[in-house]
């Protein structure tokens, strides 16, 4: 009986967040290596591509650059620097080239303002102030929580922008890969079978950001039951 007083239910809603986590890193990390290891029959590599996708849609300014690391590319709008890992830059693999153009589909977004992406970048200080504020706000409440209970609400209502934040991320990914996808096709840079294959690349490394939220959303529904707890 003294354990189940103590035993807090809530930490059961996260195993779902846990289990999807874990298998969406997995299933990516399972195909950036499957599709690291089947060269492009073109030959072009990550970086040539990157740099043909910015001239094909009319992008000046933007530099690419080699970044340490694997899987860590990313796209910078504060410089306009496409950063791709040692894995893609002067590699000419399937999986290079669909990460380039990935990150390449970012720049496209940011020069036809598309909307989304703006809407994530505005956010991004608001949720950045809400992640560092939420569980502070919250262990006060807990400790305290016959003078200072209100904050466990409050701490829960502000990582809700976490969640809003990673909402808003999922039509920026997907959008950027359908991008991709678009430029990979009209340039022929990849065979028919290659371009399924990078599909599924670009399908696999979605989920991560599909898990991310669905992690999120279930770490605030605990907050906020914990707050209607107390």
């Amino acid at each position: 009986m003294p354990f189940l007083l103590w035993f807090d239910w809530t930490w059961l809603i996260l195993i779902p967040a846990f289990i999807i986590t874990i298998w969406a890193q997995a299933r990516v990390s399972s195909a950036y290596k499957k599709y690291s290891e089947i060269p492009a029959q073109s030959g072009v590599t990550g970086r040539e591509f990157a740099q043909t996708m910015l001239t094909q849609n009319n992008i000046d300014g933007v530099r690419v650059q080699a970044v340490q690391g694997q899987m860590t590319d990313h796209f910078d709008p504060r410089n306009n620097t496409v950063s791709l890992s040692e894995g893609v830059y002067n590699k000419h693999s399937v999986a290079a080239v669909s990460i380039a153009a990935h990150e390449c589909g970012h720049v496209l977004q940011r020069f036809k303002k598309y909307g989304p992406m703006r809407v994530r970048n505005a956010i991004v200080p608001v949720v950045n102030v809400a992640t560092s504020l939420a569980f502070p706000l919250i262990l006060i409440g807990l400790l305290f929580r016959e003078n200072m209970g209100v904050l466990v609400d409050i701490g829960a209502w502000v990582y809700f922008a976490v969640v809003i934040f990673q909402l808003i991320t999922l039509p920026v990914e997907f959008n950027a890969s359908k991008r991709a996808m678009e430029n990979i096709q009209a340039s022929g840079v990849l065979t028919v079978q290659e371009q399924g294959e990078a599909k599924k690349m670009l399908s696999a490394a979605a989920m991560t950001y599909v898990a991310a939220m669905l992690a999120s959303f279930l770490s605030f529904l605990r907050l906020f039951l914990l707050s209607r707890r107390r």
